[in-house]
């Protein structure tokens, strides 16, 4: 049985190093882009890729997807997780933040996803998950060109699978709400019914869920991992 390959950006730490760890348990070939070099440090200790670079240069990304290719001959999976982008009152924000903000959280996924579908079109098979936000839809004051841009990842998102479902590609965003790699506040935790803080690991196990044949026909989606803090019908 051939052996699965993941491809995960931003992956040096928080939930894209839980995600690269947890697809690396699973019997994933795992390569990893991160900016800070612990994307390469993780991925010798995981037996896979590391490159050193930013999902935020397309140049950088096609690297990492060439060296996937060539060590490994295909690609089963793109995960997809970002930094942080510009954060400001809605009307102070100037141009070039709201341009850094589509190019942080929106662009930054496109950029890996243009490179790796040919190859899943090729093998009739692949899934793309996107590390969004629970905010997407109930966007908060607090991330608005995050909000901004990951509204616009889950349009992007529906075009795409009404175009690639046919050729057996998947693409899913997870959308988590406070999670354990960002600064924790007692009042953060206390709009969660849940009464916590989600972990790393529990954002890497749904991206792994989505990424599996157990998740087989689920594509389109925006899957909350939040707590109960934002609520759909």
């Amino acid at each position: 049985m051939t052996q699965k390959v993941a491809i995960v950006t931003a992956g040096g730490s928080g939930m894209g190093a839980a995600t690269a760890r947890r697809l690396s348990r699973d019997g994933y070939h795992v390569a990893i882009l991160s900016s800070s070099g612990k994307g390469e440090a993780l991925a010798k200790e995981l037996g896979g890729i590391g490159v050193t670079g930013s999902n935020l240069v397309q140049d950088d990304v096609k690297r990492l997807v060439d060296l996937t290719v060539e060590r490994w001959g295909r690609v089963d999976a793109l995960v997809n997780s970002a930094g942080h982008g510009p954060r400001a009152a809605i009307l102070d924000i100037p141009d070039e933040d709201w341009h850094r903000g589509l190019d942080v959280y929106f662009l930054s996924a496109v950029r890996a996803i243009r490179l790796v579908t040919p190859i899943m079109q090729a093998q009739k098979s692949g899934a793309i998950v996107n590390i969004s936000t629970a905010w997407a839809f109930e966007p908060d004051a607090m991330f608005p060109t995050s909000a901004m841009a990951r509204a616009g990842l889950a349009a992007f998102t529906k075009i795409f699978v009404d175009k690639y479902a046919p050729d057996n590609i998947r693409m899913n965003n997870v959308q988590p709400g406070w999670i354990d790699s960002l600064p924790a506040t007692d009042e953060r935790r206390q709009r969660v019914p849940m009464q916590r803080y989600g972990t790393s690991d529990e954002i890497a196990g749904t991206i792994a869920f989505l990424l599996s044949a157990d998740a087989g026909y689920i594509t389109g989606q925006n899957i909350r991992v939040d707590g109960g803090v934002t609520k759909s019908i």
